[in-house]
């Protein structure tokens, strides 16, 4: 009974957490020019972390092509909404998740867009041994996955990962254009911003995220 309590009382405090939040905070932004609500859930604390934006970009986009064939790299988007498409995901088990690496991941199957959210800066850096330039190869893997129209949408968040910083920096990550957002606030307002604003992002307040696209053959940072 103490424990359920417990637990009920943690609940009611996020619960209120996230109600003031939406009270005090705007309720939508704005990227490339569309506006968008913010999002906020309790699994993984999505109503203080840049799940806010993340998740609303990639779920529109995902909503865009129901229908079609759709992988998600990372499973994530099951845990808020119900969901139909394929997701690749090389440690979380789950009903459904394909347990392969997305840098040898095979398929005969086209995909007419891939998504994934803050998972690409893992890739190759929180794996032992430590592989910065793996997350290159399974981009470039992915890319083979998609049909000949396809898109790669896949959000990346800056300075947790800084071998892949760099390789942004340097252009080994190939995007034919690029938008950012970056947190403005302490109340987790987000607002679209320049590759200057964002290059120094750090760990701690205020940090940034990169939407990246990836079009085909062409790869899309945004």
């Amino acid at each position: 009974m103490g424990v359920e309590m417990n637990v009920a009382k943690r609940m009611k405090r996020v619960l209120l957490c996230c109600y003031s939040r939406t009270l005090k905070t705007p309720r939508t932004f704005t990227f490339q020019g569309r506006r968008y609500r913010y999002f906020y859930h309790l699994y993984n604390r999505a109503y203080e972390n840049s799940r806010v934006v993340e998740v609303p970009i990639v779920w529109e986009m995902v909503r865009q092509y129901r229908g079609r064939n759709i992988l998600e790299v990372g499973n994530v988007l099951s845990h808020y909404f119900t969901i139909t498409h394929d997701v690749l995901d090389k440690y979380e088990k789950a009903p459904g998740v394909i347990n392969e690496d997305a840098a040898s991941y095979q398929t005969v199957k086209k995909y007419d867009l891939i998504v994934s959210i803050s998972t690409f800066e893992h890739i190759g850096w929180d794996e032992n041994p430590r592989e910065p330039t793996k997350v290159i190869h399974a981009i470039e893997n992915l890319r083979n996955c998609l049909a000949s129209n396809g898109r790669m949408v896949a959000t990346v968040p800056l300075a947790y990962n800084p071998e892949m910083d760099r390789f942004f920096r340097e252009k080994r990550i190939e995007f034919s254009a690029r938008h950012f957002l970056r947190q403005i606030s302490r109340g987790n307002i987000w607002a679209q911003a320049t590759w200057d604003e964002v290059c120094n992002a750090r760990r701690e307040y205020p940090c940034a995220m990169a939407v990246v696209t990836f079009v085909s053959r062409e790869t899309l940072l945004i």
